[in-house]
């Protein structure tokens, strides 16, 4: 396909159905479902139980802050090595360390140890969290061929990663009124364990061996200028989703109505993946290279008119109109990556993506932090505008580096192995 074509990334419901129906493809994909369904489900739990059980939101900050810090961390580290060695091993072997390291924070919960010792074993278990959507977003590179059935799937990825956030906090909130408070952390972690081995023994993932030993750059997928620019775009896109989350709450508080800032927040994810899947349909605009700037722009200004409002009910109607711009953005990160990403580095890829949007997330929610308390939250908001609209400034300086890295992949063998 041409780099034009495929950056066009125009899908049917046929192609859909083509891609999930492929050969080899049903097994991963039920798997992938398990171990990503909790993933915004355990820090969530596991925030609230150290809370309850310690009685200090800052603890509990600080435990949440240092799992996603070992996120960001192991999604690069894992990509690589799914890259080179293949995702079944690195996948066991983090999802065993994931099960040890969870049933030591517990352990160390109950016991009311020292703060010191919760934030390092959380760093450990965000280190330890199987990158199965690293994996299985590069697995589709290698069971299907280039053209629309490809670009279905990717755009599967990064639409089911929106539902499972949208599903992740609502099953932690209530499993938190459980009789034991940790049961949502534990039940989260079991069911990513469970997805995370059933995937990585799959035929079809344990066909994708080693790479061909070769010399790999010191920077990895960064080498890349384009996939520099879509981490850019990437952290942009988080950062202004972490000033929201953090202005929502506040303002539901200041409205008197705090239960209603979860609600406020499922709304504009609701839209999200709604509109998500016609955008799908037709991405606008047809440029790759253009889509990345566009998109994060328009985010930023819808985000700006949250400021607007004086009532709760009109920041939900701009919300829905606000969320519509993010899962747009996550599957053209998704394509992106098919383009800028040197040959063979697909898995490190999504990983620096998924750092970005962490560190972007940390950045937005600790500023958005400060202006709540000092200047409001129309402060926040206007603020989460305005690093939306200039990181999409910056994005559109760069666009000319998006552009193909290597040849794309086509791994023919891992079809014929999974027939």
């Amino acid at each position: 396909m041409s780099q034009s074509a495929h950056s066009e990334g125009r899908t049917t419901l046929a192609d859909y159905r083509a891609a999930l129906t492929a050969p080899g493809s049903r097994g991963p994909a039920i798997a992938s479902i398990l171990a990503r369904l909790p993933i915004a489900m355990i820090g969530i739990s596991a925030l609230l139980y150290v809370q309850r059980e310690t009685g200090s939101f800052a603890v509990a900050g600080l435990v949440s802050a240092s799992s996603l810090a070992g996120v960001s961390v192991g999604a690069v580290v894992q990509g690589r090595l799914i890259d080179r060695f293949g995702p079944s091993r690195p996948l066991l072997i983090t999802a065993a360390v994931l099960a040890l390291s969870m049933a030591g924070l517990a352990i160390a919960i109950e016991a009311h140890l020292p703060t010191y010792v919760l934030i390092s074993l959380a760093a450990v278990t965000g280190l330890a969290e199987p990158m199965v959507g690293s994996a299985s977003r590069a697995l589709w590179t290698k069971i299907l061929p280039e053209g629309p059935a490809r670009n279905a799937a990717l755009s599967y990825e990064a639409i089911s990663m929106e539902v499972f956030f949208i599903l992740g906090p609502g099953i932690a909130g209530l499993l938190i009124t459980a009789p034991w408070p940790g049961t949502g952390m534990v039940i989260g972690t079991a069911t990513m364990v469970t997805g995370a081995v059933l995937f990585a023994l799959n035929p079809t993932v344990r066909a994708w061996g080693p790479a061909p030993k070769s010399k790999t750059p010191l920077l990895g997928a960064l080498a890349s200028p384009g996939m520099r620019t879509l981490a850019l775009a990437a952290l942009g896109f988080g950062m202004v989703i972490g000033f929201v989350e953090v202005a929502v709450p506040a303002a539901a508080t200041e409205s008197g109505h705090p239960s209603l800032s979860g609600l406020l927040l499922s709304a504009w994810s609701l839209s999200s993946v709604a509109f998500g899947v016609a955008y799908s349909l037709h991405p606008w605009p047809r440029r790759l290279a253009l889509r990345l700037p566009v998109l994060l722009g328009g985010f930023g200004a819808f985000v700006a008119l949250l400021a607007l409002p004086s009532s709760l009910w009109a920041l939900a109607l701009l919300m829905l109109l606000a969320g519509a711009m993010i899962t747009p953005q996550s599957t053209t990160h998704s394509a992106a990556i098919e383009v800028v990403a040197p040959r063979g580095t697909a898995a490190e890829a999504f990983g620096w993506v998924l750092t970005a949007v962490t560190l972007g997330l940390a950045a937005g929610q600790s500023v958005s932090g400060y202006l709540v308390e000092h200047s409001g939250t129309g402060a926040a908001f206007l603020a989460a505008g305005v690093a939306g609209v200039a990181m999409a400034v910056v994005v559109w300086l760069l666009r000319g580096t998006v552009r193909a890295a290597s040849p794309a992949v086509d791994d023919g063998a891992l079809v014929g192995a999974a027939r």
